[in-house]
């Protein structure tokens, strides 16, 4: 693995795989207009596919014309690491760990795919949590859960075991990776809620004077679909990640004081690219403090919680509402945000806390005719944003594709297209459904490589995949950080 290894062999490393590169594709394919398409110049492999056990072959493409270009090897794994029936959560983290709670517990690999770990929980729960309970290790039931990196290097999860097992039913345990010690802990929780699902994870940057929820480095909330989504009924917080309380939300039409909250920052470090929550959460970090929820109240206006855990209604420093439930904030001090109407996604990017924007549309409604799922990350370090989209085809089944736009800061633009798998199924998310691809997940490592979760006939579950070639800036600037 090539962030394993000190810079002199790193550099020895790159030279002979760019040599490998060369001689694995094509250098280009003909376009419409006859031309050859050198796409892979400027891009090699860090990892050789073939000392993955999965390496498979997704079709690039042109991001703007209808033409194929060529080939590249991605590495595809299963359940088996950490997904389950019906999805994959996944994460990326600023130490290059590949993380997925789709499943029964967390699961990770440091070295991009090829050995992975799983932290079962031992008997006993540490000391410090407020609702001691022993357990069956390895026994706690089929369940899922949630995972994201917080900015100072923690790792927030937590686990639902809906189904009676021997250490009982509907089950809520949190699992915190503290980073400082390099060890996993988790406690038991006793939620109000019977019913958790889907969940979904954010930190509160801190340091957090959270009153009778206590103080922090950070704060740490839990949603499900179910509870804050359809009846708006709240979530979930702590503040230490391991003890969580129920946490009440606003009404969607509540009258709350109003905040000016500002979006800038004039430097972020690289954990930024990783704290971004899954978009279902619908709220992101914010630099200076707080958890911003975009276009949360009916009327469209922004809500706010502080470093206090007070609830406002917010706006950007110019008074405005963003224009997007999905929002989020990377390394680079851009603020994108994303929208989905009618087979059309447009993705929006502010370099000054939501004053301006930037955007590009994609337009799929020749192609589509529904969007099932959808997610997007980005990497500011990269200048790289990666949006994944999993759709109806006019033909019929689901297309998995990702857009890859490098160099966001000079265009929005998208450089290249790929197509995860064959695109050969028709799936849907929600219990009941024969084929559930529940909602798109990805990540992005910090070498520039993503990996998204995808679906297609060759598995009977949802898969994922790992990107293998890669621009060479990437990798130089990867081996001098």
């Amino acid at each position: 693995m090539a962030v394993a290894l000190n810079k002199e062999i790193c550099i020895a490393f790159l030279i002979i795989i760019s040599t490998f590169s060369a001689g694995c594709f094509e250098k280009g394919e003909e376009s419409e207009e006859g031309a050859l398409v050198d796409w892979d110049k400027g891009l090699m492999y860090i990892d050789d596919p073939l000392t993955h056990d999965d390496p498979r072959d997704f079709i690039v493409a042109s991001a703007v014309k209808n033409e194929t270009w060529g080939n590249s090897s991605w590495a595809v794994f299963g359940n088996e690491e950490g997904g389950n029936c019906c999805e994959h959560y996944l994460a990326g983290t600023k130490e290059g760990w590949i993380v997925n709670f789709g499943g029964e517990y967390p699961t990770w690999s440091e070295d991009r795919g090829h050995t992975w770990n799983e932290y079962v929980p031992g008997i006993f729960s540490q000391i410090g949590c407020l609702e001691p309970k022993p357990t069956v290790p390895g026994q706690e039931g089929l369940g899922e859960g949630s995972i994201v990196q917080a900015t100072n290097g923690d790792l927030i999860s937590m686990g639902w075991f809906p189904y009676p097992s021997t250490s009982g039913a509907d089950q809520f345990y949190a699992f915190l990776y503290d980073a400082d010690t390099q060890e996993w802990n988790w406690c038991f929780n006793r939620t109000p809620e019977p019913f958790y699902d889907r969940s979904w994870q954010v930190e509160v940057i801190g340091p957090i004077n959270g009153g009778i929820y206590g103080n922090g480095e950070y704060a740490s909330i839990v949603i499900s679909n179910f509870w804050h989504q359809v009846q708006n009924i709240g979530g979930q917080i702590s503040t230490d990640g391991l003890n969580y309380d129920y946490f009440s939300f606003p009404d969607r039409d509540a009258s709350l004081d109003i905040i000016e909250v500002d979006l800038t920052a004039e430097m972020l470090g690289e954990e930024w690219d990783f704290t971004k929550p899954h978009k279902e959460m619908r709220a992101f970090p914010v630099p200076s403090g707080g958890l911003y929820f975009p276009n949360y109240f009916i009327d469209g206006r922004d809500a706010y919680v502080d470093t206090s855990l007070n609830w406002w209604s917010a706006t950007t420093l110019n008074g405005s509402s963003l224009p997007s439930e999905y929002c989020a904030i990377d390394s680079s001090t851009a603020l994108h945000c994303v929208l989905a109407d009618d087979n059309v996604i447009q993705h929006l990017l502010s370099w000054d806390g939501g004053e301006t924007w930037g955007n590009n549309t994609y337009d799929l409604k020749n192609q589509t005719s529904g969007i099932e799922e959808w997610e997007f990350h980005s990497n500011g370090i990269h200048d790289l944003f990666v949006l994944n989209v999993r759709y109806q085809s006019s033909e019929g089944p689901d297309i998995d594709i990702a857009w890859h736009v490098r160099d966001y800061s000079e265009s929005l633009i998208p450089d290249v297209k790929t197509y995860l798998g064959q695109g050969d199924l028709d799936s849907t998310s929600g219990a009941g459904a024969d084929i559930r691809f529940d909602f798109a997940s990805m990540g992005i490592l910090p070498d520039g490589g993503s990996f998204i979760a995808y679906h297609d006939s060759t598995d009977p579950d949802p898969l994922f995949g790992l990107e293998l070639l890669l621009p060479e800036e990437y990798q130089m600037m990867h081996i001098n950080s």
